[in-house]
């Protein structure tokens, strides 16, 4: 039951995105198309599961007074490992997400999630909370660059959807649309959450 409370908490009652809202910048940068928020997603998700797994495996021996260099040192093996990759095998896409990958490393939510809970729990419950971190981080981004890629360019993971009727709104594929996006769907899941809570209660 803690493991699934641990995986769940990171889907939606903490999603990263939405309701912690940290790791804002490859948010908002890479969501212009779907293609580019899933690979960001999965590459956040697998550094975020190793990075937890070897820090909870390491914890007891790194010396308290530098346990942050230690674990910035961890995560940027793992995004050294991810951006090389990426590199081989899918470079349109590493094209696409330049600079981005490698700044997963300085990513709030990979950091806070070593030292708020890899370092002090065990290694199974830091698996469950990396997993539902990462997914939680991963469909926020898919939704978000959905809603743009549709609106802005009328496709959804390059398949054009909308018919030649469909004039795009290019503010959605530019930053500002981002934005735009963002506080729209924050406020939707604040909505769902409060009439949840409020549901819960009344019963």
């Amino acid at each position: 039951m803690q493991l699934l409370n641990d995986f769940k908490n990171g889907l939606w009652n903490e999603n990263p995105t939405f309701r912690l809202v940290i790791g804002m910048c490859p948010v908002l940068a890479v969501t212009n198309t779907m293609t580019n928020g899933l690979a960001m997603g999965l590459a956040t998700t697998f550094v975020l599961l190793a990075s937890e797994i070897v820090i909870s495996l390491i914890k007891k021996l790194i010396p308290n007074d530098v346990r942050i260099p230690s674990y910035i040192l961890v995560i940027a093996t793992f995004v050294t490992f991810v951006d090389y990759f990426l590199k081989a095998f899918f470079p349109p896409i590493a094209a696409s997400l330049s600079l981005f990958v490698p700044l997963i490393v300085v990513n709030c939510l990979i950091l806070g999630r070593a030292e708020a809970f890899a370092s002090k729990n065990p290694l199974h419950r830091s698996i469950a909370d990396s997993l539902g971190m990462g997914f939680g981080f991963t469909w926020a981004l898919l939704l978000l660059s959905a809603v743009r890629e549709l609106l802005g360019m009328g496709s959804m993971f390059g398949i054009q959807i909308l018919g030649a009727w469909y004039q795009p709104m290019v503010i959605m594929v530019l930053p500002a649309g981002a934005f735009i996006s963002l506080g729209i769907l924050v406020g939707i899941m604040n909505y769902i959450t409060k009439n949840t809570t409020r549901d819960t209660h009344c019963h």
